[in-house]
């Protein structure tokens, strides 16, 4: 991907964002094309690493026996120890809870089948089960620091559904650097992964988080000359208007009624003169 047609995608993305009071996040948004996601070889799921942590944190929970327990307290966000599983089992509005509020989990292998049991029609449907394509599935004696660290570059890929991918490559603050960097990282791994690699994206977008999708490359030329275009139709407007006007002050307005009845009389004096003078030259006229 041409890193110029990237870098005039996130100025044009800026530009006709409106300020907000919130600092805005950068998406990249990928629209495939030609493929069949009913089958398998068609979908994709992936977890790319970039090159730098991800601003915007992840969120862990482990999901551990005791072996594990407490490099987890210290390592994630959370930690569920076996024992409290009943407990979720149970309470399905806090394991819904729990699902949702978590970006990855980490199961301990050896308690895999008490981990699917008690969370896995929670975590199942929403794509959050341990994968061990991510490395969230660990044996009791795994380093979890590590894996933390691994995991806060991470960003996850799943097209299974619908044929487009949106994930956050920074906020509007990041460096612009960066963000190249994280747009290109994941637009080539993507690539590869497909049956036909570039010839199965159809488009590629950024946008901030309440701005318009600016799509990469062509899409830049046409919003500049969309934007001429309502330059030059308000400037004709503004002179049309002052056409207008100028006609408008050119017409003569009909005489005031006051006026005209002056005029009136006026011509009437001249009229009644006119014929005082007739008559003298007639008379004279005739004496003579």
């Amino acid at each position: 991907m041409n890193k110029n047609l990237i870098i005039q995608a996130l100025n044009k993305a800026r530009e006709t964002s409106q300020k907000r009071k919130f600092k805005q996040s950068v998406e990249l948004i990928i629209n495939f094309r030609d493929l069949d996601l009913k089958k398998p070889e068609h979908q994709l799921e992936m977890y790319i690493q970039l090159h730098k942590p991800k601003e915007k944190k992840i969120k862990i929970c482990g999901l551990v026996g005791p072996e594990l327990h407490e490099q987890a307290k210290q390592a994630f966000d959370n930690a569920i120890l076996i024992d409290d599983f009943e407990k979720y089992t149970k309470d399905k509005k806090s394991a819904k809870k729990i699902a949702r509020e978590y970006d990855f989990f980490i199961a301990q292998a050896n308690i895999m089948p008490k981990i699917a049991a008690a969370f896995g029609k929670y975590l199942a449907p929403i794509g959050k089960m341990p994968n061990p394509k991510a490395g969230c599935i660990v044996p009791p004696n795994a380093n979890l620091t590590q894996l933390n660290e691994k995991l806060q570059k991470t960003v996850k890929v799943s097209v299974k559904k619908d044929p487009l991918f949106q994930t956050f490559v920074g906020y509007e603050d990041t460096k612009e650097e960066e963000i190249i960097d994280n747009i290109e990282t994941i637009y080539n791994q993507v690539e590869s992964h497909l049956p036909n690699e570039k010839r199965n994206i159809r488009s590629v977008y950024v946008k901030l988080t309440m701005g318009p999708a600016v799509k990469i490359g062509e899409e830049v030329k046409k919003v500049e000359d969309k934007q001429k275009k309502t330059l030059l139709g308000k400037k004709l407007a503004g002179d049309k208007k002052e056409d207008q006007k100028e006609t408008e002050s050119k017409e003569e307005k009909p005489p005031k009624k006051k006026e005209y009845q002056k005029e009136t009389e006026s011509k009437e004096e001249k009229t009644a003169e006119k014929k005082k003078e007739t008559k003298k030259k007639s008379k004279e006229n005739k004496k003579e």
